[in-house]
């Protein structure tokens, strides 16, 4: 079957789309409450990060759910990983996140979280969609759902994440600058390091509806880096809009992705006798950081991209840590979904136990150069039917035969199609992904 609305990542577009607007949100709510809350808890809790819009879909989304007769807990702005913890404390029968994650303001989106806080199956993605179809009803008025505002939602949160390291552990000596990017962990995030001993110096903390991913964050890391630099700092840490993805940044101002995160925390755990099973990354993960893996004995299996697709694999072989390049890191000992504050206290974990810095800690592996294109897309397209594409892509496989990798994907989450090439040479690499990023871009005119 193929999903009409849900993506790799929930549902997301421009607010006022054909899917992000109140009335589709409305309905939306009023389907997924009669799927998801089917016993006598009828109960969903709703978060959101700190975009303007997501005022007004809260809202639709509360209409949606009370004409269903769901109850419904709103915690207000809080880390995507949040709601899917206190999904599962509030004994909920599903989380709802409004969020587009790392895109721009005038982006939103709505995705789910299962009762166990994990993202939910296609089927029953599928199951929402089909009742979208059927006429919005509503129960009789003695069974409406009701509103209730958890308050202390945050301090629950902050308490969670610092329970994922040991007690002993602390950031004393520690400078560190946090770069919450206006977004939804701008009151808990440095709140964590803080309680945990760490100097902090925050920036991205001031929301106002607007600024949220703007030249900050995880996805513009270049402010975080000359704080770093700037003040001295031992490093940085970058957030999302919504809090499940970071990037690092060590003591001299270099940046660390998702990939050589996640070596360092499975290295970590290897050389501590506590590592189960290997590692899952995604078809984008760096070859470098397959091959450090495999040179210390620890597995490594590709999922597609989409951390509900690595959740899954690493389910299925019975590993905890996987993740992707974009700074989506799950630990499943910790945590249910990928959750950005918990991963980077991981790393930091990893630096107070062997007394290293960042930039030592990421030494042992080696990133083959990478360039991806973004080539922007009207409507969603079938790249794998287009002859001039492929003949494009097995091109340039031919002159990268034993050195590098092609990769061509529509993104779940924008209208893109990403192109990527990766090999050892930065010059021939840089130069096959523009050609072929060319070809994308003419044949899909």
């Amino acid at each position: 079957m193929t999903r009409r609305h849900f993506g790799t990542d929930g549902i997301r577009g421009k607010v006022g789309s054909k899917t992000i607007n109140p009335e589709f949100v409305l309905k939306l709510g009023w389907a997924a409450g009669n799927v998801l809350a089917t016993d006598k808890r009828r109960k969903v809790v709703i978060g959101k990060d700190t975009r303007i819009s997501g005022y007004m879909f809260e809202s639709a989304l509360q209409a949606g759910l009370s004409a269903a007769g769901v109850n419904v807990r709103l915690l207000g702005p809080m880390p995507t990983p949040a709601i899917a913890y206190l999904t599962r404390t509030l004994h909920a029968n599903a989380g709802i996140v409004i969020s587009a994650s790392h895109n721009p303001h005038y982006d939103n989106g709505i995705k789910f979280f299962s009762s166990e806080g994990t993202k939910l199956p296609d089927k029953i993605e599928y199951e929402i969609e089909a009742k979208m179809d059927e006429p919005m009803t509503t129960v009789d008025s003695s069974e409406l759902g009701k509103a209730l505002r958890i308050t202390d939602a945050g301090g629950r949160y902050i308490e969670y994440c610092k329970s994922t390291v040991p007690m002993r552990m602390e950031l004393r000596g520690l400078k560190i600058v946090v770069d919450c990017a206006h977004g939804a962990t701008y009151f808990v995030g440095p709140s964590v390091f803080k309680e945990l001993g760490a100097e902090v110096l925050a920036m991205g903390i001031k929301p106002d509806g607007l600024n949220i991913n703007h030249e900050c964050g995880s996805t513009s890391p270049k402010a975080l880096q000359e704080e770093v630099l700037k003040h001295n700092a031992d490093l940085g840490i970058g957030f999302d809009g919504d809090g499940d993805r970071l990037v690092m940044v060590d003591e001299k101002g270099e940046v660390l992705d998702g990939d050589e995160l996640i070596f360092i925390i499975a290295q970590a755990r290897k050389a501590a006798g506590l590592l189960k099973g290997g590692v899952v990354g995604t078809v984008m993960t760096n070859i470098g950081m397959e091959l450090a893996l495999k040179e210390r004995g620890i597995e490594f299996d590709r999922a597609k991209v989409g951390d509900r697709y690595v959740i899954e694999l690493m389910k299925q072989n019975n590993w905890l840590i996987g993740g992707e390049s974009s700074g989506h890191i799950i630990c499943l000992d910790k945590s249910s979904t990928g959750d950005g504050i918990v991963s980077a206290l991981q790393v930091l974990e990893a630096m107070v136990n062997s007394q290293r810095t960042l930039n030592e800690l990421k030494g042992g592996m080696h990133k083959y150069p990478q360039t991806m294109i973004n080539v922007r897309i009207k409507e969603r397209v079938d790249i794998d039917s287009n002859t001039a594409i492929q003949a494009a892509v097995k091109d340039v496989e031919s002159q990268l035969v034993g050195k590098g990798r092609v990769l061509l994907r529509p993104s779940g989450t924008e209208p893109l199609i990403r192109v990527m090439v990766e090999g050892r040479d930065p010059v021939e690499v840089d130069l096959l992904a523009k050609e072929l990023a060319g070809v994308v871009e003419d044949a899909l005119k």
